[in-house]
């Protein structure tokens, strides 16, 4: 099984699924392709139907999209605790990530992701300080209605965790203000071993990618 990637430092939509097979301890290979290289012209076509990174490829058959990947993975893998067990916890993980998957259209323009920088104050709007609201009002209700069982969303590790780890980089990156449950939950995300991998990766990456820097400037030769 391979899943194909972009960049670490930049690819939030790579990071979901990358986090997710890692936490879980469900084996891959990784092919990254860096965004704006030969590498990327040279591959893409080839590993990806859309274009776009992420893609999961199991044999012959090809997934890609993020949600779509964490559905067919709890479906080859029904051991793994892809979703949680319960029912209405599960419900509720559905539902969240299929509202990261599809809103927060601000924050994710404002505030691209990007590991590595230190933006404090960057890319701060009305409109993604309402995201963002919105986002721990998410939180807040699964840490009290589902949490019991351990320190994310619905207790265990799960794919609405992974969904919303971007978010928890992004909150760092431009040193958002947040509440106590958010603050104990990022620090919960970043702490987990799949996660704390992914952002070790995205801090050894060098390349510039000026599409994805809008509050840099490009690093003089």
């Amino acid at each position: 099984m391979t899943l194909v990637i972009g960049n670490k430092n930049y690819s939030s939509w790579s990071m979901r699924p990358w986090v997710l097979l890692t936490q879980l301890g469900i084996a891959f290979e990784e092919r990254l392709l860096r965004f704006h290289t030969d590498e990327w012209d040279a591959g893409i076509d080839r590993w990806s139907p859309t274009g776009l990174v992420p893609v999961l490829w199991r044999d012959e058959v090809a997934v890609w999209d993020s949600l779509a990947i964490f559905e067919t993975l709890a479906e080859w893998f029904p051991g793994k605790a892809v979703w949680p067990a319960d029912p209405a916890a599960r419900a509720f993980a559905r539902s969240a990530a299929a509202e990261m998957h599809a809103g927060f259209r601000n924050l994710r323009s404002s505030m691209p992701m990007n590991i590595r920088a230190s933006l404090p104050g960057k890319g701060m709007t009305p409109e993604v300080r309402a995201d963002i609201d919105r986002i721990e009002r998410l939180w807040r209700e699964g840490r009290s209605r589902f949490g019991a069982g351990g320190d994310f969303l619905c207790g265990p590790f799960s794919a609405v965790d992974a969904m919303f780890a971007p978010v928890v980089m992004r909150l760092a990156t431009y040193d958002v203000a947040c509440g106590p449950v958010a603050t104990r939950y990022c620090e919960a995300v970043r702490a987990a071993p799949g996660v704390s991998a992914w952002i070790e990766g995205a801090l050894k990456e060098t390349q510039f990618v000026a599409e994805e820097e809008p509050y840099a400037e490009p690093p003089r030769p």
